[in-house]
């Protein structure tokens, strides 16, 4: 878990960075519609994979990293060759998201991580490991599922429950804290909204956090695995 923690760390410089290395006429291309640039993307990752013989452009990253985040796009395996640059969305080139790719095995697809909300993971984890460096244990507060736990924000020094905005639907979905010391993300309401707008009816038992990347541009990064009950609402998944 060591190097899953190193790649929020960097990706949390990273967006700071950019906001120093990249002038602003750069950074206006971060209004131009996540929606194209993925298309683009995945236009260029397909060219790729045909060219090399089925080899992906992404970069290595441990087993241990989640699977949303496991597969970032090299984009220097991709400029210029199969791309002009990288997308002025994109993270690499100051903007605000992480272009990644999820069912490598099957049909690599292009999606996005929000990278705001892996600066506010970020801090968040510093501050849980400094509290732990001086009581062995982070600040649980209250237990929301097995081995996931809600924090005692105040002793960390916060005045609101710690959370992030939600790139999907624009609401806000609390951190929690797993047994381990990872910070999740609560997804059911963005979960729910989906699950509405679907229409679909699901088995309980199981999984539906790929539901998120199945019907939108994101992945549930930072996620803990779902289902639902008996009513068609999302539940940890036991």
């Amino acid at each position: 878990m060591k190097k899953f923690h190193v790649l929020i760390t960097f990706l949390f410089s990273a967006s700071i960075l950019s906001g120093c290395l990249y002038p602003e006429e750069r950074k206006s291309q971060n209004n131009v519609s996540y929606q194209n640039q993925l298309a683009v993307v995945q236009a260029a990752v397909d060219k790729f994979k045909e060219a090399t013989g089925g080899l992906l452009p992404i970069k290595t990253r441990d087993m241990s990293v989640p699977v949303y985040q496991k597969y970032p796009i090299d984009f220097n395996r991709l400029t210029p060759r199969y791309l002009e640059e990288p997308p002025g969305t994109s993270y690499e080139n100051g903007g605000e998201y992480l272009f990644v790719l999820v069912d490598v095995e099957k049909k690599p697809t292009v999606k996005l991580i929000d990278v705001k909300m892996s600066e506010t993971i970020s801090d968040l984890k510093l501050r849980v490991d400094m509290y732990k460096q001086q009581h062995r244990y982070p600040p649980y507060q209250k237990v929301v599922s097995k081995h996931l736990f809600m924090l005692d924000y105040p002793k960390l020094g916060l005045k609101d429950a710690p959370s992030v905005i939600s790139p999907l639907t624009g609401t806000s979905l609390p951190l929690l804290i797993d047994e381990k010391g990872d910070i999740k993300v609560d997804y059911r309401l963005d979960l729910a909204s989906l699950l509405k707008k679907s229409g679909k009816k699901i088995k309980p038992g199981e999984q539906i956090q790929d539901l998120i990347w199945k019907e939108t541009p994101f992945v549930p990064a930072f996620s803990v695995k779902y289902t639902v009950n008996d009513k068609q609402e999302p539940v940890f998944l036991q």
